[in-house]
């Protein structure tokens, strides 16, 4: 029973260290805004039969 404990600890820290990174990636990281700009050509909208 103890090796079963101590593993479902091990799996509980794992997992809150996980989600502490996860929340510091979305409270501290900007993403960067850009316009994009993406041609199609007309053949690709008006395809011919």
């Amino acid at each position: 029973m103890p090796t079963l404990f101590r593993f479902v600890v091990t799996l509980a820290v794992l997992a809150g260290v996980v989600y502490g990174a996860m929340f510091a990636l979305v409270m501290f990281v900007q993403p960067k805004q850009a316009e994009l700009t993406v041609r199609i050509p007309s053949e690709k909208l008006n395809p011919k039969p």
